[in-house]
């Protein structure tokens, strides 16, 4: 779950233990990594971790995520995996797509609305964008009843700098596709101010044929995103630790797609 390599750019990533902290370090931080990853993965319930596992019990790797999450660490994570990937040569700029997927949320909490695709239980949603070859570039958490279209900007804005090429860091694709639930002309021309080529379906109209062809992409990525047990039902009330286990999971697909480009 936990390879060398891996733990190499992820441990000095990590905040140092606090010097006044009462009591020894209850286990080590990348056993406490391998139990978050392990419930990432099997969607166990905190409380049920098994402590034979040697990952430290379920509450304790609760505060690691919590902590790690408000000290960035994943975050980071995420952008140096996908300097990465772009020094690689792995990363495809000339468009992006935008799609949402909806998510039941068990507990409620914040970010969470009746799903219009569920009979109106609580749920979330989650708005993709992904570049030409399916590499999530950023995810937003919202209600599941947010529209699609009041995302779209926010999602393009969202995108960090990413390093790893000669140059600025990049940060805006050449195009962006969407079916047509992102029609919106002054969508369309924020987006032309950012320099980059709307081609969005317009209500009414036949769906241009290259958007079919990039929705697989991006349906996919939802797939490889949701292979994750535990995004694709959220039991966290709290968005920000949702978001942690978004930004884990991305950078794990990161990691994998580097390995295979190196093999």
């Amino acid at each position: 779950m936990l390879d060398d390599e891996l733990w190499a750019l992820i441990e000095p990533l990590l905040p140092p233990w606090p010097e006044r902290s009462p009591g020894p370090r209850p286990v080590s931080d990348r056993l406490c990594l391998q139990g978050i990853l392990f419930v990432l993965y099997s969607d166990i319930a905190w409380q049920l971790l098994p402590l034979e596992l040697g990952f430290g019990s379920g509450q304790t790797c609760w505060r690691w995520l919590d902590r790690w999450q408000k000290a960035g660490v994943f975050d980071r994570l995420h952008r140096v995996l996908l300097a990465e990937l772009n020094a690689a040569g792995e990363l495809d700029w000339s468009r992006a797509c935008v799609d949402g997927s909806d998510i039941r949320a068990k507990k409620g909490g914040a970010d969470t609305g009746p799903s219009p695709v569920d009979r109106r239980k609580t749920g979330s949603k989650h708005h993709l964008i992904c570049d030409g070859r399916g590499t999530p570039l950023k995810v937003i958490t919202t209600a599941a009843n947010v529209n699609d279209v009041t995302q779209t900007l926010a999602l393009v804005d969202g995108i960090a700098p990413v390093a790893g090429r000669p140059g600025r860091p990049r940060r805006r694709p050449d195009a962006l596709l969407g079916d047509k639930g992102y029609d919106s002309d002054p969508n369309r021309n924020a987006l032309r101010e950012r320099r980059i080529l709307p081609v969005i379906s317009r209500k009414g109209s036949p769906n241009i044929k290259s958007i079919g062809k990039l929705r697989y992409v991006v349906e996919q990525t939802f797939a490889l995103l949701h292979h994750f047990k535990r995004l694709a039902v959220r039991w966290e009330r709290r968005t920000e630790l949702h978001d942690a286990f978004i930004s884990l999971a991305c950078s794990l697909i990161f990691y994998r797609r580097l390995k295979k480009a190196h093999s």
